[in-house]
């Protein structure tokens, strides 16, 4: 089969479009896929020794999430190192990375017939468009001057796309530097509610204003304040982290503020704390939410004055610092309960952003799945790591209380299982390798099992609601734990939250000392 005129002029057309970027390139992908009789089509592009997925046709759900390193996949590396299109033979040696990648081919998991585009801009690699079918003479008719042109035209698309995405960029959050292009990975996921994320980084990111970013746990708060650092003007200096709840208030009160030697026991010598560490950065200040009460106030005054005094030490220290803080609670019913002070809320939420649940963008799920299955593959070292259709299909059915990490969890979990009961390179995930549960909600579960209380079944029982949450909380982790045998790691695994949050909370709830 060759390349037709009119397909060409099909694609030079979408080219122009009026389409979003991520149409046209589906589009690209579509149309080669089927003129071609390709069983799959992809339109990579190129970004810090990685192939990453901009569409594909034809592939499996999880590819979307994967990031191929060239060095890990050697057909990549050689048509990255190519000046032209690169055709492989049928029995070349080296290893498709789309093998097994091809769903609904039952036992065909090997790629036969396998065509790579690279796509320049200049004499810069910007991507590459790859062919792939399973009949080894799919492509014999088509010539290099046809593929030459195919590789143009999905050259100048991907150009057009890149170059409009650095002027919004450089509209909104001035130059970036080619360290930060090639080294930064963004967020995985095209729903609509990350797409309006995306959105409003940029939109704050070329400002010094601080944010206030909003989520239950696992939804990835801390990559949320990566991205607005690299894209801000900050980026060239340190992003410094700091976990409020992971400290008591002495010792936080020096990891903020630092000390001078003598200013208390154990202080035997100067310390710069997170605020000089981060000036002319960026300090994120994860779990914001738990800060003490009287760190709330000073931490208050160096956000009006813009200086810090050391533990110990008189002199003020002048400071330039973005602040970016990250909670799970509703500070709003915090500052009402008296436990979060309005005009610290009031400096942190200037521009609040709220990082959406898992539940929430299902069609993420399984780019996702892709990122960490490729994680996975490379630190196990295996050749393939793939996920059975049925295992997405439960995947995708589970709420996923934990969020992006708790799915994260369960992936690695499952390829570390699938990878011990396989005998080769090429490993494959299946349900019954899953470790979560069903997707009723935990109360519907509850109510099977008979654990609900005859209070709660009739309804309000007079019960505030943090009492009520708290008893709940309470009950839940003390049924985890029996489930598994009082071990807090594997308990915390289960319920999809951090082990040291989950103690923290055990604290405060009684259930430990």
């Amino acid at each position: 089969m060759s390349l037709s005129q009119t397909l060409l002029t099909r694609i030079a057309l979408d080219i122009t479009s009026g389409l979003s970027h991520r149409d046209r390139f589906a589009r690209l992908v579509e149309t080669v896929k089927a003129n071609l009789g390709c069983d799959a089509a992809a339109l990579l592009e190129f970004r810090g020794r990685h192939f990453v997925p901009l569409a594909t046709a034809g592939l499996a759900e999880d590819v979307a999430g994967r990031h191929f390193a060239i060095d890990s996949h050697p057909r990549l590396e050689a048509i990255a190192r190519a000046g032209d299109p690169v055709r492989f033979p049928h029995d070349s040696e080296l290893p498709d990375p789309y093998d097994g990648l091809i769903p609904n081919q039952d036992d065909r998991l090997e790629v036969h017939a396998c065509i790579g585009l690279p796509l320049f801009d200049g004499e810069k690699l910007i991507g590459a468009l790859t062919l792939d079918a399973f009949d080894p003479k799919r492509f014999d008719a088509l010539g290099l001057m046809e593929l030459r042109a195919l590789g143009a035209l999905s050259a100048a698309s991907l150009k057009n796309a890149l170059l409009l995405e650095k002027l919004e960029r450089l509209a909104l959050v001035g130059p970036v530097s080619p360290q930060q292009s090639d080294e930064h990975q963004p967020m995985i996921g095209t729903a609509a509610s990350m797409e309006s994320l995306r959105q409003e980084i940029l939109a704050v990111a070329g400002t010094d204003l601080n944010v206030l970013i909003l989520g239950e746990t696992g939804t990835g708060k801390e990559l949320v304040a990566k991205e607005v650092h690299q894209a801000s003007h900050r980026a060239a200096k340190a992003l410094v982290y700091l976990n409020c709840a992971a400290l008591p208030e002495s010792v936080a009160e020096s990891e903020l503020f630092g000390h001078v030697k003598g200013a208390f026991t154990g202080a035997i010598s100067h310390r710069s704390g997170k605020f000089e560490t981060a000036d002319k950065g960026t300090l994120f200040l994860d779990e914001i939410g738990e800060l003490p009460l009287g760190l709330q106030a000073k931490l208050l005054r160096v956000l009006q004055y813009g200086d810090v005094q050391r533990i110990g030490d008189d002199r003020n220290i002048k400071v330039d610092v973005r602040i970016i803080a990250a909670t799970n609670k509703d500070l709003k019913q915090e500052v009402l309960a008296g436990r979060f002070r309005a005009d610290l809320y009031h400096r942190l939420s200037v521009f609040p952003l709220h990082v959406p649940p898992l539940r929430d963008r299902i069609d993420d799920i399984g780019a996702l799945c892709g990122h960490f299955l490729e994680q996975s593959r490379k630190s196990l070292r295996l050749s393939q790591l793939r996920l059975g259709s049925d295992a997405l299909s439960r995947i995708k059915r589970h709420d996923w209380p934990g969020n992006v990490r708790e799915l994260e969890h369960v992936i690695k979990r499952a390829a570390t299982i699938a990878r011990a009961s396989s005998d080769g390179t090429d490993v494959l995930i299946t349900s019954a390798m899953l470790a979560i549960g069903d997707s009723r909600s935990l109360n519907d579960s509850r109510m099977v099992s008979g654990t609900v209380s005859a209070d709660e079944q009739t309804g309000f029982n007079g019960q505030p609601l943090r009492e009520a949450s708290d008893a709940f909380q309470a009950r839940h982790i003390r049924s985890c734990l029996a489930a598994n045998k009082g071990n807090w790691a594997a308990c915390a695994r289960a319920l999809g939250i951090d082990p040291g949050n989950l103690h923290r909370l055990a604290k405060r709830l009684g259930i430990k000392d």
